[in-house]
Formats: C-alpha cells, structure tokens, sequence
C-alpha cells in the first residue's frame, strides 16, 4: 500500500539504556532485561499495526539485535556520530523508505489500534505524537518523500511542532505512554503492558 510507514526504533545498548528507572529495578541485570523487555513490546506491537510495513532497530548491543532477530525484525548498527537524532537519521537512511517514522523503544503497553488510528490521522502529513505529560514525542512521521528530520531531545514536542510537523492528538493513552521512569512505568502497568514486560519482577511501581 502506497500509505504505508516504515518504522525506525532507536534503542541503545542495554547497560546505557533506561537509567531514570535504575530505582525500579535494583541490579543492573534486572534492569537491562526490563530496557530489553520495554524495546521487545513495542516493537512487537509495531509489528502488528495494521499501517506498518517494516520496522527496524537501530542498535549497537548484540543481545539486542538477537532478540529483535528473533521478531523478525533488522537491526543496523549506531552510526559513528552519538546521540539520538544522529541514530535516527541514520536508520531513515538504510530504509530508503517513501515513507520512514520514528517510534520510541519505551512504549511497552502499545496497542496497535492506537498506533494504527495516528497514522491514519496523519493522513500523510510530517505529524509527531506527543508523550502523556505533552513535552516529549513518541511518534515521528516523515511526509512522503521527505527526511524524517527528528528533533528529539527536551521539549521535542516543540521542536517538532516548529518544524512543521502537526500534532497527533487523540485517545490513545498507551501510544503516549512512553516509560522513563518508575512512575511511568506505573501507568504503564495500569494500562497494560506486553508479555515481556510482564514478566520483569521490579521492585515497585507504586509511590
């Protein structure tokens, strides 16, 4: 379908991943299979939206991209330049996709559907979901044809808006719920989170 969006996830290799949640989490093994768990549900999510005709990671941690591997989905390497924007591009580009979005590894009670309705709410148009607390930014989408030009950082929303891009505003509670914290990650919970997720014991998510 000429509308379709290829995706690309940015996640970073596990021991520098999540920090914020180092408090719900306790030892650095639970911790890396948590920021492991959060990339795994939502890119299977991703996977399941109807809109959606590839994801790929980008990523430099081996245990990663044989998880990601193992959904069926390509990873590629961190280009050589650091940060965020930098891995963004980067994946935009090995695509070489009509149409590239970018989707925060962090939303692991994504439901498809929500996923789905913002796409087709974009219509088309450079358009950005912005996270639940409406500063940050969960979806990306490029206009066909066009670079993905991601700004991400603090007060992405803005700096999306800024450029053009139109909000994506609508019910969809667990595509804005992106997880930096414990207490997100109590929301997270509260909607519902994926199977991998689930099965991370952390030490609480309630204040």
């Amino acid at each position: 379908m000429r509308d379709e969006v290829d995706l690309v996830v940015p996640v970073k290799t596990l021991d520098r991943a999540k920090t914020r949640l180092t408090s719900a989490t306790g030892d650095p093994v639970t911790h890396a299979a948590l920021a492991l768990a959060l990339a795994m549900d939502t890119v299977a999510a991703a996977l399941r939206t109807e809109g959606v005709r590839r994801v790929v990671t980008v990523t430099s941690d081996p245990a990663v991209a044989a998880e990601m591997a193992a959904l069926g989905v390509e990873s590629v390497p961190e280009p050589a330049e650091s940060g965020l924007n930098a891995a963004l591009r980067h994946g935009a580009a090995f695509l070489r996709s009509d149409r590239v979005g970018a989707l925060q590894a962090d939303l692991p009670a994504l439901r498809p559907a929500e996923l789905a309705a913002a796409l087709r709410r974009a219509g088309g148009r450079r358009a950005y979901c912005p996270d639940r607390q409406g500063t940050g930014t969960t979806l990306l989408l490029a206009a066909p044809g066009c670079d993905l030009d991601p700004r991400f950082g603090v007060g992405s929303a803005s700096a999306h808006a800024v450029s053009g891009a139109i909000a994506l505003l609508g019910p969809w509670p667990s595509l804005r719920c992106d997880v930096d914290t414990a207490d997100d990650l109590r929301v997270a919970t509260a909607l519902g989170i994926g199977e991998h997720s689930s099965k991370i014991t952390v030490i609480s998510t309630t204040k």
